[in-house]
């Protein structure tokens, strides 16, 4: 057989690739050291929104049962933390956050 009549592999021929064998496994792998840059929250400026943990690709914004209470005293009963493991430093939180209250700073290794 010609290399122009070489007879290609049918679907099941063709080895199993790109499955998931083990749901849940990319929790094992933390990805946060391909970051440049980070997210930080000022929890002062944040109104708990929820948008930067809707539109994080990963999830990597965490919503904890951590009350924190404004330097004006305003307290909110959860807080909004990330989670550095996993985050890559994508920037979307950073961009859609309406009240500017995530910074995106230079990552120091």
């Amino acid at each position: 057989m010609s290399a122009s009549t070489k007879r290609l592999a049918s679907w099941r021929e063709i080895p199993i690739g790109g499955a998931i064998t083990e749901p849940g496994n990319s929790v094992k792998r933390p990805t946060g050291d391909w970051r440049v840059f980070k997210p930080v929250i000022n929890q002062e400026r944040c109104v708990r929104c929820y948008l930067c943990w809707v539109f994080c690709p990963e999830p990597a914004i965490k919503i904890l049962d951590k009350p924190y209470k404004t330097a004006s005293g305003r307290e909110w009963k959860i807080t909004f933390e990330v989670d550095y493991d996993f985050c890559k430093g994508c920037g979307i939180c950073v961009e859609e956050c309406p009240v500017k209250a995530i910074d995106f700073i230079e990552e120091v290794k």
